[in-house]
């Protein structure tokens, strides 16, 4: 049981992220153990690992690691530098790891990123799809345009486009005129999620009087009067 504890003790931590991505930074197995090697005579006190020493410790000549040193320093995953000592003020080099981990963060941001793209860009196409459902036609380059100037240059997130979509449905105005007001009202009051624009529509419903041309249009029995809309424009 004591030399159960002494091995679980004598332990190298691994981060689990490199075990998992190192083949996606072009890493083969020797060299990934090479790596812990190196990682783990830095952690106990060796700071630059001679390929002699490294050779001891695995089933490569001294020749093989030196060279495999030299792959890994020119593949920018191992760096040698120099320092001074302060107290004898002699030069010595010592290893540093800090390359693999800094092109592990660069693989998983990138990774991250991509991720969020491909997420962005689908969710983009659903926007397409749902203007040309409710348009009942295909979308025009220009109202293309016009719903990627919404989301690029105004900066309205999808959620806040269907939002306004849905707003010019129900008011029986479907036009991108009518749209484009709306997401520049919402965004002239500071809205930033659905939930403060379907807050803001409501208040602004309650609060505005309907002038009385309005009133008999709406006595009219016509065909939009059963949509419980808000005239944005006439209204703003």
């Amino acid at each position: 049981m004591v030399a159960l504890k002494w091995v679980q003790q004598k332990q190298v931590t691994v981060p689990h992220l490199l075990l998992e991505h190192y083949t996606k930074l072009n890493i083969n197995e020797t060299e990934l153990v090479l790596l812990i090697q190196i990682q783990r005579l830095i952690d106990s006190g060796d700071s630059f690992p001679t390929p002699q020493t490294l050779s001891e410790q695995m089933t490569l000549s001294v020749e093989d690691c030196a060279e495999k040193i030299g792959q890994l320093v020119r593949k920018r995953l191992l760096l040698i530098k120099n320092s001074r000592d302060e107290e004898t003020n002699m030069m010595y080099e010592y290893c540093s790891l800090e390359p693999l981990w800094m092109l592990l963060i660069q693989h998983l941001e990138t990774k991250e990123s991509e991720k969020h793209g491909n997420k962005a860009a689908e969710q983009e196409g659903q926007l397409f799809q749902q203007f040309e459902q409710e348009f009942a036609r295909p979308l025009s380059p220009i109202e293309v345009e016009t719903i990627s100037m919404w989301i690029d240059q105004d900066t309205h997130t999808i959620a806040l486009i269907q939002a306004a979509l849905k707003e010019a449905v129900i008011s029986g105005k479907l036009n991108f005129r009518y749209i484009d007001r709306i997401l520049f009202e919402w965004q002239r009051n500071g809205i930033k999620t659905v939930e403060q624009a379907h807050a803001h529509s409501e208040r602004f419903r309650k609060k505005t009087p309907i002038p009385t041309k309005e009133k008999e249009r709406r006595q009219a029995p016509t065909q939009s009067e059963n949509i419980p809309g808000f005239n944005w424009l006439e209204n703003l």
